[in-house]
């Protein structure tokens, strides 16, 4: 009788350990920048479209690093990719000092393209890293058990940012020392992380997309064969496309959280970035909730259920009925908050030698964020409520994802 595949083996304890607090600090770094939209709207009298360049700055960097930081983890490896990971992070929160020396958004974006491009090795690194620490069968439950981590970041992200930037007169004011102070506190623990991935031990890893061969080869659609290309994986090809408009979704729903928050329901800046903790709490309940059911519901039915309620929520909050709009608009979140790491984990099953290269493609997706932000916000422009309407596009490719192009195919 086939054994029954562990969620994680004591010896890899330490290091799933250390790989899920990457998962945090990324979560925390990319939600607070949806509070610096806004921040920067006051502060640097920027409109609500040019805001959404600070998307364009940081998930641009995914489109540009993601394949590089691929190849250097085939080279280098996993605990080399860590740490060029985060260099790159914490070299980007420190250039917010002359950036705010200088009071200039395109400095601004300049540091956050860095810390992007930190943010885009990470990703590419811990995805297959958390995936290879186990057998494959369990790799869905482990990826979103990181991933709610990530979201307990992205839960601390905008009450740290909302406390420091709205919490005074800042948002009123031209000096921009506050967020200096912010990015480089978080810089100095991103650089006792970097220390503490130096003395880690790596333990010898098998590929978990080739070893479940061993392990089940009766198991269903495995499909190994070296002499296919990567592109000819027709469930990888949709993983990217299904992650590139999933990011896109993301990146505006967060990114106009706060505006739709002051302008639909009349709450303060401060008020409305203390909500967006609670937005991001749905997503971390999301996770861990979806993990749970993982155990009795396959990944990708739970994904396209969970994005047929995403496009019901995003339906409800264009009417702009106040509270229950509001709460349908929280309710995103926890719909959104299986997908990314679902579908990176369903989009390399199976892969083999091309699991790590197919980790770069997926995380380049991600550049769906960058380009989203600016066309809901051309609409947020005129009305915020309405421009949720654009999500349930992204969210129907989604939906097919989930039901149909899933699947591994010989």
């Amino acid at each position: 009788m086939m054994q029954k595949a562990a969620f994680i083996e004591k010896k890899f304890i330490v290091n799933f350990i250390f790989v899920t607090s990457l998962f945090l600090m990324w979560g925390l770094l990319h939600s607070m920048s949806d509070v610096l939209n806004k921040y920067f709207q006051g502060v640097l009298n920027v409109s609500k479209s040019q805001s959404g360049l600070i998307q364009l700055s940081v998930f641009g960097a995914y489109f540009i690093m993601s394949i590089p930081a691929g190849y250097f983890l085939k080279k280098f490896g996993y605990k080399r990719g860590v740490l060029l990971g985060l260099a790159l992070f914490a070299i980007g929160t420190f250039l917010f000092v002359p950036a705010a020396n200088a009071a200039s958004f395109s400095f601004f974006r300049i540091a956050l393209f860095v810390m992007g491009c930190g943010m885009a090795t990470l990703e590419t690194v811990a995805h297959p890293f958390a995936a290879a620490l186990g057998d494959q069968r369990t790799s869905d439950r482990r990826i979103n058990f990181s991933q709610s981590f990530n979201a307990l970041g992205a839960t601390a992200g905008p009450f740290i940012a909302s406390w420091f930037l709205f919490g005074g007169t800042a948002s009123n004011s031209p000096d921009l020392n506050v967020v200096k102070y912010l990015y480089v506190s978080i810089g100095g623990v991103i650089v006792l992380l970097f220390i503490a991935f130096l003395f880690l031990r790596i333990p010898v890893l098998n590929d978990p997309h080739v070893a479940v061969a061993e392990i089940d080869p009766d198991a269903v659609n495995i499909d190994i064969a070296p002499e296919k290309k990567l592109y000819q994986h027709k469930h990888f090809v949709w993983a990217v496309a299904a992650q590139f408009f999933n990011v896109a979704a993301q990146a505006g729903t967060w990114a106009f959280f706060i505006n739709y928050g002051h302008e639909i329901m009349g709450f303060s800046n401060l008020s409305a970035g203390r909500y967006m903790s609670f937005f991001m709490a749905m997503m971390m309940a999301g996770r861990f909730i979806g993990t749970l059911l993982m155990k009795f519901i396959a990944p990708n039915k739970l994904l396209a259920f969970f994005a047929m309620g995403s496009i019901l929520m995003c339906i409800i909050v264009a009417q702009g009925f106040g509270w229950s709009s509001y709460i349908a608009l929280m309710m995103i979140n926890f719909f959104f908050s299986i997908m990314f790491p679902t579908i990176f984990s369903l989009g390399l099953k199976n892969l083999g030698s091309h699991t790590q290269q197919a980790s770069s493609f997926i995380s380049m997706g991600v550049v769906g964020g960058a380009v989203f932000p600016l066309i809901m916000g051309q609409v947020a422009n005129h009305d915020v409520a309405k421009a949720y309407y654009l999500p349930i596009v992204c969210y129907a490719v989604i939906f097919l994802f989930g039901y149909k192009f899933y699947k591994v195919k010989h």
